[in-house]
């Protein structure tokens, strides 16, 4: 069943099925159909997201296990809800709680689970020959064995090898030879016992090693470069079949209505798993109550879409899970016009590149040689191997062959391609092509013949006659590099790097596109109605690097650009002066400062006042936690594997003495902050009403109904105050709310206006039709309207862009005189009588041309439903 609307809820041991059950009511009276859930299998003991699952065969007890979660979904039911489930088909965490690796540490390539994860077991260190490499010690092998940190202990006569809180088991015959030694025989505290440690675990399945080496020698596939995320080959049908047979038993019974599946570009083949996972969901008749909706499982998937990328029809899925529509209702909020300047006082500020081209280049070549180097060497060793047996090709050199396949990846353009042999698609060529064409003009010249045949090959040109398969597993080894590569070296660097504008800085956006011009945004949402109207619509995520309404108020600057370029640069020069004047033992770079100044403007919250110092030293608490995970993934001046504590020491206390002693900057940052608080509030509802009426699933994230002021987890996933939000929802005077807007029971307000109307007429946005509206008049190109239209239903949104010098700080409505001249040019099939949803007044047929002033007077947005009592 399709949702009309979905709330986004982060469950962990702190908030479970049984605190949701409790809110289910809540949920419904906002006019939420379904609920959206982090992964619900078992996970890592403690785990705040539930990706790091360690048994998928079973509801994680932390969470109130299968009993609590039958009984949210009977809460569910009673309030004719549904529910959809994150599943996490791509990786599982390691350690001792995984059931699955266990044992394939315990037998190796003898253990039944062997296949379920992508390890290399034959890879070119011969140490490593049948062996899992396990980079979790904190210091080189030798020293940790020599500091009696590796030990071999029994529990219930059952030997394993414990390293502090980690315990490993042993191979059969040497738990069997430990179990019956003399405990003292194996004594770390001595040589001899050290020694015959040593040779106890050289006989292991599995090298104990530094985590430093890890990026290097590892021969298992992970989740990115985590090192106890590793990777499953869910292409296997038997891996398959044991990964997703909980999903599919509660699909059976009727307890869940879809799913929302993880990074779908990790697995080996995306579009022949969700045919797969797609036929197998068809083919269960859910048990559900004679009068329950039906229809198909709802079927999303989490894909980032770069540049003019278009999710496969040939998957078979519902759509996106939304980053695609973030990025396009947000690049809609920005002034083209601020482009140039904020470009320009970037590169002066910083003293770095304004092209986000020299960023990520540079970002990718430091990414591929740090964190998948072991990946790389061992696409270049499939490839190799294949060459090796073709006498034309065998004088290709393994450092050529390197070379080339390291400026490909550099330059490539997406995520991934999916190509095969004999099987690509124009896309999938299309991006090889401009990656090709870029990697020739900065690759040796020499090079040049072997980056144009490589490309070939990856775009599935045979190397060898017939359809190889030793081909088409190196096709899907550079596929599974490149787009965790992408990830980590743009999204998790390069974006912390670049500070233009940071609002154009989040998962899946495209920094490159600064802002979009109403018609670019029409066109993008008219192929949305087509192509995949059920997808989801986001605004908000788990990953999300800054809140929806943070970014709404970071658009706002792009209309003050000379005015924050000559403020953000003054604050600059004057916070060096002053670490310079406490001879700090380093300066930070004037780049992180001027993001640092960007991130204190935006999120500063509602109400913050400067004389309440409790509020004060809490804000800017949250700000040190974001300034350290900034600096160190933006891997510049210090890092997560290498944590400069000198540089994150002259930050952590200049934002402690901004905070502590508010007579310096803090003021003059307040002041600037308050500024753009009331328009970004503006953009906020704006962004928010064309989410709940553009085609798609309108997806809400926890505690979003309110202003979203969070930055990157874990502040994005802090516990939400549903009580308070509960309790503002039955609000019924909209003077109040209107003139207390600071306290965002508007935004909720709005929300539960436009979900009624949906659940009335629910056909209208799940399959009707979408109708750009046009504009006349001296500030028509400040109004965005479109219709949704099916057969004699229909509604009108209006929102409005780029009037921030239009706003007071103390209000959110807008002049109106400032709409003198301006109208709406209402098409025929539109003059009907309306009612406005969200002031609660029905107005006349409009004619041929409606005043602004007329439907913008109490709010800066409108949502008009056709009024059905005026058939």
């Amino acid at each position: 069943m399709t949702p009309r609307a979905t709330m986004r809820l982060q469950f962990h041991r702190g908030f479970t099925f049984a605190d949701a059950a409790g809110l289910v009511p809540y949920f419904s009276a906002l006019g939420i159909s379904h609920l959206y859930a982090s992964p619900i299998m078992t996970a890592r003991p403690g785990s705040l997201h539930g990706y790091d699952v360690i048994d998928p065969t079973c509801v994680n007890p932390e969470l109130g296990g299968e009993v609590e979660f039958r009984r949210l979904v009977a809460e569910l039911r009673r309030h004719a809800m549904g529910i959809v489930i994150d599943i996490v088909p791509n990786h599982m965490a390691t350690g001792a709680g995984n059931p699955w690796w266990m044992d394939v540490l315990a037998g190796g390539r003898t253990s039944p689970y062997a296949k379920y994860f992508d390890i290399d077991w034959k890879p070119v260190d011969l140490h490593l020959r049948g062996k899992v490499l396990l980079p979790v010690l904190g210091r080189q092998y030798g020293e940790a064995l020599a500091a009696g940190e590796i030990k071999l202990e029994a529990e219930n006569g059952k030997a394993f090898v414990r390293y502090f809180d980690r315990t490993f088991p042993l191979a059969d015959v040497a738990a069997h030879a430990v179990a019956q030694a003399n405990p003292d025989a194996f004594d770390p505290a001595t040589q001899q016992g050290r020694e015959r440690l040593h040779e106890i675990l050289e006989d292991q399945y599995y090298r104990l090693a530094w985590w430093r080496l890890a990026n290097d020698e590892i021969n298992w596939r992970r989740f990115f470069d985590i090192n106890d995320l590793v990777a499953l080959r869910i292409e296997v049908d038997e891996v398959f079949d044991a990964v997703h047979a909980t999903v599919f038993r509660l699909y059976a019974q009727g307890l869940i209505d879809g799913v929302r599946v993880d990074h779908i570009d990790g697995l080996a083949q995306p579009g022949p798993y969700c045919r797969k996972l797609r036929a197998r969901l068809d083919s269960l008749e859910p048990e559900r109550p004679a009068d329950a909706p039906k229809g198909p499982a709802y079927f999303v998937v989490e894909k980032i879409l770069s540049r003019d990328e278009a999710l496969r029809p040939q998957w078979e899925t519902d759509g996106t899970t939304g980053y695609d529509f973030m990025d396009e209702v947000d690049a809609l909020q920005h002034d083209a016009a601020g482009e140039e300047p904020l470009t320009r006082a970037w590169q002066r500020i910083s003293g770095r590149s304004g092209n986000f081209d020299d960023e990520e280049e540079l970002a990718r070549r430091q990414i591929l040689d740090r964190s998948f180097s072991a990946q790389r060497e061992s696409l270049v060793l499939a490839l190799y191997a294949i060459l090796q047996s073709e006498l034309t090709l065998r004088d290709i050199s393994w450092s050529a062959l390197r070379r080339a396949l390291t400026e490909i990846l550099v330059h490539f353009p997406v995520y991934r391609i999916y190509s095969r042999i004999d099987r690509s698609l124009p896309e999938d060529l299309r991006y090889l092509t401009q990656a090709v064409t870029r990697a020739k003009q900065t690759g040796l010249p020499a090079d040049a013949w072997l980056i144009e045949l490589l490309g070939g090959w990856l775009g599935g040109k045979p190397i060898r006659h017939g359809n190889d398969p030793l081909q088409n597993v190196a096709l899907v080894k550079f596929q599974q590099l490149s787009a965790p590569l992408c990830a980590k070296a743009v999204e998790d660097t390069a974006f912390y790097r670049y500070g233009r504008l940071i609002s154009r800085n989040d998962v899946g956006f495209d920094i490159r596109r600064f802002a979009a011009a109403p018609a670019q945004f029409h066109d993008a949402m008219q192929k949305r109605a087509v192509q995949y109207p059920h997808a989801l619509l986001a605004t908000a995520t788990h990953d999300h690097k800054r809140g929806e309404d943070v970014r709404s108020r970071l658009a706002v600057l792009s209309e003050f650009a000379d005015d924050w370029t000559a403020a953000v640069a003054r604050w600059v020069d004057a916070a060096l002066a002053e670490l310079a004047g406490r001879k700090s033992p380093v300066l930070p770079s004037p780049g992180d400062l001027a993001i640092l100044f960007q991130t204190v403007v935006s999120a500063w919250p509602m109400n913050l006042s400067l004389e309440d110092q409790a509020a004060l030293a809490a804000y800017g608490s949250r700000i040190a936690a974001w300034q350290q995970k900034a600096v160190r993934e933006a891997k510049l001046h210090s890092d997560w594997s290498a944590p400069n504590e000198s540089y994150e020491g002259v930050l952590a206390g200049f934002i402690g003495r901004l905070f502590g002693e508010p007579s310096g900057l803090l003021p003059e940052l307040q002041r600037f902050a308050m500024r753009i608080v009331a328009p970004g509030a503006v953009n906020g509802l704006a962004q928010m009403l064309v989410k709940l009426t553009a085609p798609g699933v309108p997806d809400i994230y926890q505690g979003t109904e309110y202003w979203d002021l969070s930055l990157v987890d874990p502040d994005n996933r802090a516990p939400v105050d549903f009580a308070v939000r509960q309790s503002s929802l039955t609000a019924t005077d909209l003077d109040e709310i209107i003139a207390a807007w600071r306290d965002g029971r508007i935004k909720q307000r709005l929300m539960a206006s436009v979900f009624a109307v949906r659940k009335k007429i629910p056909a209208l946005f799940s399959s009707g039709a979408y109708l750009p509206i046009a504009a006349s008049g001296p500030q028509a190109d400040r109004i965005v309207a479109f219709a949704r239209t099916a057969e004699r239903d229909a509604t009108i949104t209006v929102i409005c862009k780029g009037v921030a010098r239009a706003i007071t700080d103390e209000s959110i409505a807008i002049p109106r005189s400032f709409w003198q001249g301006t109208c709406l040019i209402i098409p025929q099939q539109l003059r009907m009588p309306f009612m406005d949803a969200l002031a609660v007044r029905r107005l006349p047929a409009p004619a041929e041309r409606v005043e602004l002033s007329t439907i913008l007077d109490r709010l800066p947005v409108a949502f008009l439903v056709h009024d059905a009592s005026a058939r």
